[in-house]
């Protein structure tokens, strides 16, 4: 199982070069209790465990939950912006894997995430490890677009941070509306990329060039 502090608690602002832990206590997770648990739903819902093709099902729905709520522990490496680089650092198509709070169904997207560095600037591998770090929980999307567009300022202090999520929920898609192919799209910004026009304007073209659209 991959390796989130309890997906429900706040996350603590910390120094750029301290370790973020994302990974839960071993006692946090109880899959004895969620296997049980997975197999009344299942029974309560009419299904026949006794079959062969659902007899481990439990187990595998209890181990699958318990990866989709889970991140891996990593570093936010920061490193010295020596050169004075004030130009957008954009990464595009980032894969989001979420679950929506509501159904606990999953959402799949991708994010595009920039900034524009301060003093310092960041290894581009983080990006997707934040990414990462606040979708691994039951989500709603609006929520975690704001929360990694926070983090990254709180945490880089950039003159300015652009988040952009677009992500097919499949509790819109598989039931109730059955809006097959429909996406949702969202956005934050901060600093310079929301108060400056042409900053903004030059993010949201290199996101909707990566969108495709």
């Amino acid at each position: 199982m991959n390796d989130c502090p309890s997906a429900w608690d706040p996350v603590p602002v910390l120094d750029p070069r301290r370790a973020l832990r994302v990974v839960p206590p071993a006692a946090d997770v109880d899959l004895v209790e969620a296997e049980r648990a997975a197999a009344r739903f299942m029974q309560a819902l009419g299904l026949d465990l006794r079959t062969t093709g659902l007899e481990r099902t439990p187990q595998r729905v209890a181990r699958a939950y318990a990866e989709l709520f889970s991140a891996r522990e990593f570093e936010l490496t920061t490193f010295p912006n020596d050169e004075g680089y004030d130009e957008l650092v954009l990464a595009r198509r980032i894969p989001v894997r979420s679950v929506c709070e509501h159904h606990l169904l999953p959402v799949v997207g991708v994010a595009h995430v920039g900034y524009l560095p301060g003093n310092r600037v960041l290894g581009l591998s983080k990006l997707a490890r934040v990414v990462e770090h606040f979708a691994c929980r039951p989500q709603v999307q609006e929520r975690m677009t704001v929360q990694i567009a926070d983090y990254l300022a709180d945490q880089l202090e950039p003159k300015g941070v652009g988040v952009v999520i677009e992500a097919e929920h499949s509790c819109m898609t598989l039931r109730g509306a059955q809006a097959r192919g429909a996406d949702t799209v969202t956005s934050a910004v901060r600093g310079v990329l929301r108060d400056d026009a042409r900053s903004r304007q030059e993010f949201f073209a290199l996101t909707d060039r990566a969108g495709g659209h």
